[in-house]
């Protein structure tokens, strides 16, 4: 390029969005002395811990099933556009087209791949974290990187915000002296790359987001390409949703967030207990109450629910064909609803608090089965009509989705080699959830759902001790899961609060 290209200075940038932010992504590694500033942006990173692919071993079945149909075709030779399917499936509803279909094998039915998807048949055939996945994950080469980089992100990036956090955190953990940034916004995947972006589903931000990224981005690349150098940019910049504002740190997560533990406790309540190290007293943050649907069974120790395959919890409320990106920030009442979610809520918070950095899971369960799924929830609750959430349902309560991850139990001791559960035995399964950036205002609810399943989004956990991707119909059970709460057993989750 430097030699074909005339009037070049020598220096090179590149950036990327997604798979592109992949290949920025790898030109790190030994990178060429020309390339000077690099933007991985949405980069896939890992796909079986937490991208396009399987999060925590979950495998999104909505997502793969629709881009692998079309992705997937045979193309014998290079092509200007992706044109074609594998097969023909028009569904208007995809919760009941997936219920209908039955067990992942079934997707290789003639009527479906047929065996004609072949990185379809790979996910189906890697169900673990073997040297398959392994050797497509890039953070273990992200290591004494040269060029500048600035790592791009959505808070509401349904398929690579894992990518994004992971690469900007590997790359400052394995080269320790690179000039690393990241940019974390209130997009989904590749938001910022268009000329607006003021609101998404029902939260609207009060002004142009798009504006201060543009401005980042351009200041990152003139810095290091041209000779009239502007000044560097901040460690880490990021849009905390709930205030609706930019925040900059020295360092991502920032140092002065501190990890605080909610448990949960009976009657649905959410609360911090009062130890020593705990940033917040006791009185604070106190525990509420929610009223168990019928179905569920309470007592002082734990909350039990019944998981069934046949019935899964919906990803998201009412009737939707492709997967809609907005389950995101979506309304979680319909959920709440439901005898297979449990719901944990504080009570109205006396004043703000702000969120910012990693949240971590720590789940006491038991079920009469020998897997599980976990889906942990983090929820703003709103005490009624605020400025900022646009929506034509009654907005009083209305339980704002913050974060969400899904954890496949049988990976609780490590992704490569799967561990039964012990039926009516007590396990912990503690997982990370992403980063959020995010104030809880005065008057406010924290709440964290917890349920066992998130269809079609992820595919259906049977509950039984087997390779899914070959499961029967039969091996298909449902399970009673409880979820401890009693000294012995904390369930919770752990915040990072600034103060």
């Amino acid at each position: 390029m430097l030699k074909n290209i005339t009037g070049n200075n020598g220096r090179v940038g590149i950036y990327g969005i997604s798979y592109p932010g992949f290949y920025a992504s790898a030109s790190l590694p030994n990178a060429h002395p020309a390339i000077k500033a690099v933007s991985p942006q949405a980069p896939v990173t890992d796909e079986f811990i937490g991208d396009d692919a399987n999060h925590n071993g979950a495998f999104f079945l909505l997502d793969n099933f629709d881009f692998d149909n079309f992705f997937d075709i045979k193309r014998p030779g290079p092509v200007k556009k992706y044109s074609g399917h594998i097969f023909k499936a028009d569904y208007t509803d995809a919760y009941q087209f997936f219920l209908k279909l039955g067990p992942l094998k079934n997707t290789n039915l003639p009527q479906y791949f047929n065996n004609q998807g072949k990185i379809w048949n790979e996910y189906l055939e890697h169900s673990t974290y073997d040297l398959y996945w392994q050797a497509r994950n890039i953070r273990t080469h992200l290591k004494n990187i040269k060029p500048a980089v600035l790592v791009v992100g959505g808070w509401f990036d349904a398929e690579d915000m894992f990518g994004a956090l992971r690469t900007y955190e590997a790359i400052e953990k394995q080269s320790p002296g690179n000039d690393n940034h990241i940019v974390m916004g209130p997009w989904t995947h590749g938001g910022w790359a268009g000329k607006t972006w003021t609101g998404f589903g029902p939260l609207a931000f009060g002004q142009n987001i798009n504006d201060q990224y543009h401005e980042i981005e351009t200041k990152f690349f003139d810095h290091y390409l041209k000779d009239s150098a502007m000044n560097p940019l901040a460690e880490a910049t990021v849009f905390e949703t709930g205030s609706n504002q930019w925040k900059q740190y020295t360092a991502w997560p920032p140092a002065e967030a501190k990890p605080v533990k909610f448990v949960f406790s009976q009657n649905g309540g959410l609360a911090t207990p009062g130890l020593p190290d705990n940033p917040l007293s006791v009185s604070a943050i106190t525990p509420g109450t929610y009223p168990a649907p019928k179905g569920q069974k309470r007592t002082a120790t734990y909350d039990e629910y019944t998981s069934d395959p046949a019935n899964p919890v919906p990803y998201i409320d009412g009737v939707h064909a492709q997967r809609d990106n907005q389950y995101i920030v979506t309304d979680q009442r319909f959920a709440a609803a439901r005898p297979d979610v449990l719901c944990f809520q504080t009570e109205p918070l006396t004043s703000d608090l702000n969120v910012t950095g990693r949240l971590k899971a720590d789940i006491f369960l038991s079920t009469t089965g020998h897997d599980a799924d976990l889906i942990v929830k983090l929820i703003d609750v709103l005490p009624g009509k605020e400025e900022g959430i646009t929506t034509q349902q009654d907005p009083t309560g209305y339980q704002r989705l913050v974060r969400a991850e899904v954890f496949r139990c049988k990976f609780r001791n490590g992704y490569e080699v799967p561990t039964a559960l012990h039926p009516n035995q007590v396990s912990e399964v503690a997982f990370d959830l992403n980063e959020v950036a995010h104030t809880f205002k005065k008057g406010h609810r924290i709440m964290v759902q917890v349920q066992s399943s998130w269809f079609p989004l992820v595919d259906i956990n049977p509950q039984t001790f087997v390779n899914i991707p070959t499961a029967d119909a039969s091996e298909f059970v449902k399970a009673n899961i409880r979820i401890w709460h009693d000294n012995t057993h904390p369930s919770g989750i752990t915040l990072p609060v600034i103060q």
